[in-house]
């Protein structure tokens, strides 16, 4: 995913400059699978600012119903934005991972007892009884 979003990145930066409509085109249609990949993750871990961010950035990049701006002093900032944004998740997203990571081993490392094994509720065994020995003798030292 790195990688594809980094050419996301990269493609809004090379769009600064002039180039044919079917740059923009081709544009188009990369940054709206780019958005819409992390717009899928960033519900997927709920992580709704973000989603939010890339919706717009579908919305405005969306090849099925352009939106033209049709001044490129206009698009520029948006492009530049976009990329920023774009390289943002991408290497964002790899310090978080490695940060779960490191979370998850460390209990490991640090504890100096073994784990012990989880049970669920039915690996118990419930006795809904008292034992016959607590009954005898308990009614032997009320006697007393």
């Amino acid at each position: 995913m790195k990688p594809f979003l980094t050419l996301c990145a990269i493609s809004c930066f090379v769009a600064i400059f002039r180039l044919p409509i079917e740059y923009y085109t081709i544009l188009r249609i990369l940054i709206s699978m780019g958005a819409l990949l992390v717009l899928y993750n960033a519900v997927r871990f709920k992580q709704y600012y973000f989603s939010l961010i890339f919706l717009c950035i579908l919305i405005l990049f969306n090849p099925v119903f352009p939106i033209y701006l049709y001044r490129k002093s206009i698009w520029i900032p948006i492009d530049i934005i976009t990329g920023i944004l774009f390289l943002l998740i991408a290497f964002a997203e790899k310090s978080e991972e490695k940060k779960e990571e490191e979370v998850i081993e460390t209990p490991e490392k640090t504890s100096a007892y073994p784990a012990q094994p989880r049970f669920h509720s039915r690996d118990i065994i419930i006795n809904p009884k008292k034992p016959k020995e607590n009954e005898s003798n308990h009614g032997k030292h009320s006697n007393h």
